[in-house]
């Protein structure tokens, strides 16, 4: 009998490797864990016989999955949504186990030896109606299309399976019962999740705010990450004790947060612990896998994972064409869901605990939707290969695309690009025509550009990200290319595009802020404008002219700022409003340090302090006497207050070198 300790030390130990061999072969980490599972388990290598120790942290996984979903829920996004994600992403999920059931009537009255229940053929529609969101969502966001139709069809119909993955954890349970009052059981499990709701949603949201806020001026992440604990397993524990499940309460205590200022921190907090504890679950699902049953019926798996994969495909096809997409628009969407999910697991996992489904059957389904995990990938990286070749519309929609902005940017030479048409792109269009300088803008939003178009303005439908974009575009000939919004990661491959086409082409980009300022740089961009900082510079040069400077100093001062490409202006002073804000911990931001008499840097030049070595800058010294002044020779005091400027790991590295 191996103990839990060496259970463990295995399973990270062969996590890791398999994680890493995955990733070298550019696949999801996920299908590593499943496969590191199943070759370590009783019906593989037998190295971790005994799985039962790691079960209870096993669900603490799919609970801090919960979690993270109900931190993704939110009211005004599902609103501006509501078509797709209650529209096309319901239908999706109740026909897919609508069928699941007729089929498995179909069989049993055809077949008598396939019967199946229709309880289990119902946890069966469940399992195969959910798609991956971890994988589909990282590669849309590698392939920077999130923000195109398909993308955002896609996410909508991912955001409603997240969502109908509650309801069916309830279900589940309940039509394993064998209870005779099938429906009052289902009505009497939805009466206590509507009150354990009720008093969890009006009651904790009253009091979520009050106690973070009180837990956020200890000014302690010990404290924070021991308080999130605590709010994330209580409420499960309080849905568990009702006779729910622990997931749905920990779904409600991401909820609440979600409605808080410190979501973002939280996400950041939660992460590891997610992480590693969902790969331990999916180690679990895998260890449960017999590949020697799969492989004796290796028919049986092949037709589970062609037949839901082709018949997903169709249906959300299909249903896409209802709700008025494009037939290249519903392919692509098809395409991207075809594939099994990470809650499909789940769900296959209580439905196998609960006995609902033949144990041969679970290993059947269970090795098909490894498959088809594992073939998504390759399905995404050629979608628009495999659109084009299935629909003769598609490809004649994409070339017309690119022979229309090539129409249009025929004529034009020395003209600027503009990426992007919404209102920064629109106020620079409007200043560029009142200075006679011709441009083309590209944008992904059909309505905008109909809008713009009928307006007169120079715009076409295309994504500026594309390099056949950009040709047509005639970057070739362009004098500017201007990126009117903030996304790093579309910027970084609109850079890379500029460079192999165009290296010489000015490109100026916009940001939010200056956390990627070197970054843009180092890509390529001529100029980066942080909205922020040229906001700031805005403010102030008002409320200099108003308090007297001469126009003329603060046209120089502002000028000065921008020349020095804003380095005067990063960092900032951090406070508790700021914590959990998007790309936190690498944020440029100031803090003081003050040197006590026993701190290592009395005494010490600055010069010898080596601070740039950690990347941090001295912006300031104070020194309690009159009109003092630093240069690199100078000693520091006690007493003396330095202001350092970096990233917070940076810092704590500095500050450790002039304290300790």
């Amino acid at each position: 009998m191996q103990s839990a300790l060496e259970i463990t030390l295995l399973l990270l130990g062969a996590s890791v490797l398999g994680v890493v061999v995955f990733r070298m072969l550019h696949l999801p980490p996920m299908l590593g864990y499943l496969v590191v599972g199943a070759v370590i388990g009783p019906f593989g290598l037998s190295l971790a016989v005994d799985s039962t120790a790691t079960h209870g942290l096993a669900e603490f996984g799919v609970v801090f999955l919960m979690f993270s979903i109900g931190l993704e829920f939110s009211l005004p996004q599902l609103k501006s949504m509501r078509k797709t994600v209650f529209g096309l992403g319901l239908a999706q999920v109740c026909v897919t186990i609508v069928v699941a059931v007729a089929v498995a009537w179909l069989c049993a009255y055809l077949v008598p030896a396939w019967h199946i229940g229709w309880q289990a053929a119902f946890a069966l529609g469940g399992v195969f109606s959910m798609s991956s969101t971890a994988i589909v969502s990282k590669l849309l966001a590698e392939r920077l299309e999130l923000e195109t139709a398909h993308g955002r069809q896609i996410f909508g119909i991912l955001l409603f399976q997240d969502l109908a993955l509650v309801p069916l954890l309830i279900m589940v349970p309940a039509l394993a019962t064998k209870d005779t009052h099938l429906f009052q059981t289902l009505a009497w499990a939805a009466a206590k999740a509507v009150v354990v709701l009720v008093l969890l949603l009006f009651v904790g949201k009253k009091m979520m705010r009050s106690w973070f806020r009180v837990v956020v001026q200890r000014r302690s992440q010990e404290l924070f990450m021991l308080n999130l604990l605590l709010i994330t397993l209580g409420a499960a524990w309080i849905t568990e004790r009702a006779g729910l499940s622990l997931a749905l309460g920990a779904f409600v205590a991401g909820m609440l947060i979600s409605e808080t200022q410190y979501k973002h921190q939280v996400e950041e907090d939660i992460k590891s612990f997610r992480d590693v504890l969902l790969g331990l679950f999916f180690v679990t699902i895998g260890m449960l896998l017999n590949l020697g049953l799969v492989i004796s019926h290796a028919w049986m798996v092949l037709l589970l994972l062609l037949i839901p994969i082709t018949f997903k495909c169709a249906l959300v096809v299909i249903l896409a064409k209802l709700f008025g997409n494009s037939t290249g628009v519903a392919l692509r969407t098809g395409l991207g869901l075809a594939q099994a999910g990470e809650f499909g697991f789940v769900l296959l996992s209580q439905a196998g605990s609960l006995q609902l489904l033949d144990p041969l059957l679970t290993q059947l389904v269970m090795a098909s939707m490894v498959l088809s995990m594992l073939a998504a990938p390759f399905i995404l990286q050629h979608i628009d290969v495999i659109a084009m070749k299935l629909s003769a519309n598609d490809w004649m929609q994409q070339s017309l695309t690119l022979t229309t902005i090539a129409s249009r940017s025929m004529g034009q030479e020395n003209h600027v690009i503009i990426a992007g048409f919404g209102r920064t792109g629109q106020s620079l269009a409007t200043l560029l025509m009142e200075e006679n300088i011709a441009y083309h803008a590209l944008d992904l939003d059909p309505d905008r550009v109909q809008a713009a178009q009928a307006a007169g303005a120079t715009v076409s439908y295309g994504d500026a990200a594309r390099r056949e974009s950009l040709v047509a575009a005639g970057i070739h000939r362009a004098a500017a290319l201007v990126v009117t919004y903030a996304s790093t990661s579309s910027a970084l491959k609109l850079l890379r595009f500029v460079k192999e086409t165009h290296p010489t082409l000015p490109v100026i980009v916009r940001s939010y802020d200056d956390t990627d300022l070197d970054k843009l740089r180092a890509a390529g961009a001529t100029e980066v404008v942080p909205e922020v900082m040229e906001c700031s510079l805005m403010l102030a040069s008002h409320a200099l002219v108003l308090l007297g400077v001469p126009v003329r100093r603060v046209v120089h001062r502002v000028q000065a700022a921008r020349d020095d490409r804003y380095e005067s202006l990063r960092g900032f002073f951090y406070g508790a409003s700021d914590t959990g804000k998007d790309g936190d911990n690498a944020q440029i931001r100031l803090q003081p340090v003050r040197v006590s008499e026993r701190a290592k840097a009395n005494g010490m030049a600055i010069i010898d302090l080596n601070l740039a070595g950690l990347s941090v800058d001295l912006v300031s010294m104070r020194r309690a006497m009159r009109g003092f002044k630093f240069t690199p020779l100078t000693k520091i005091q006690a007493g003396d207050v330095l202001v350092l400027r970096g990233t917070a790991q940076a810092l704590a590295l500095a500050e450790e070198r002039l304290l300790v």
